[in-house]
């Protein structure tokens, strides 16, 4: 949700935070932690990477001030980050927001698609990086890069092969005639808008980027 809201000091305190937890440095742009404090502060993952980064490279006399004060005393910067969350908005972030413009974004991929599913934008996103990777006939549960993808995503693989089904509806290439009664097929034409229409290897790059958001620190010290 962007909001006409500009960057303030005390968001360095929980970006701090998640730079300081093990490991420690910068942490991937969509991984669960950074995701969820852009949720929480209404900025996108992209700005919160880039504070990251000036933030590990003490590029201001503020930041430096703040690893001075914090740098060596995690006990100190929880009390800072939780009296912070405490003070913001008086507890409500929604009064907190009252009144400032509204513009959804970013916060939308990482929300469900509907009642009832755990399938999100940002799981159609990795759905179609792995659909242009595919034929049409191995686009079922049983190919090993839909069960990993579902693995990765917490979805059945049933459920990843579904939303390739519908995908198939949305390919001009395959022009499929026959109508289609799916819930899912909306927000895979929305997909397909951002996505289906561009360079392929931008979207993989992306992908890449997003799968982060999915991955442990176990899977990520894996890679």
């Amino acid at each position: 949700m962007a909001k006409n809201a500009k960057w303030s000091d005390d968001y360095w305190l929980p970006l701090m935070q998640i730079y300081l937890q093990k490991p420690v440095g910068v942490k991937p742009m969509y991984s669960r932690r950074m995701v969820d404090l852009s949720l929480e502060l209404h900025l996108a993952p992209h700005l919160l990477f880039n504070r990251m980064c000036q933030l590990a490279n003490l590029e201001t006399p503020r930041i430096e001030h703040i690893w001075e004060t914090y740098g060596n005393n995690p006990r100190k910067l929880e009390r800072a980050v939780r009296l912070w969350r405490e003070m913001r908005g008086y507890g409500n972030a929604d009064d907190f927001y009252e009144g400032v413009s509204i513009n959804e974004t970013f916060e939308r991929d990482f929300r469900p698609l509907y009642a009832g599913t755990t399938l999100m934008p940002v799981t159609l996103i990795l759905i179609l990086d792995l659909y242009f990777r595919l034929t049409p006939i191995t686009m079922v549960a049983e190919t090993p890069e839909v069960q990993e993808l579902a693995r990765l995503t917490k979805q059945s693989p049933s459920q990843v092969a579904e939303v390739m089904q519908v995908l198939q509806y949305c390919d001009p290439y395959l022009n499929r005639k026959n109508a289609i009664d799916s819930p899912l097929l909306e927000p895979c034409r929305a997909v397909w808008r951002r996505f289906g229409n561009g360079d392929t290897e931008q979207l993989a790059a992306h992908a890449k980027e997003l799968k982060e958001y999915f991955m442990t620190e176990d899977k990520r010290q894996e890679k």
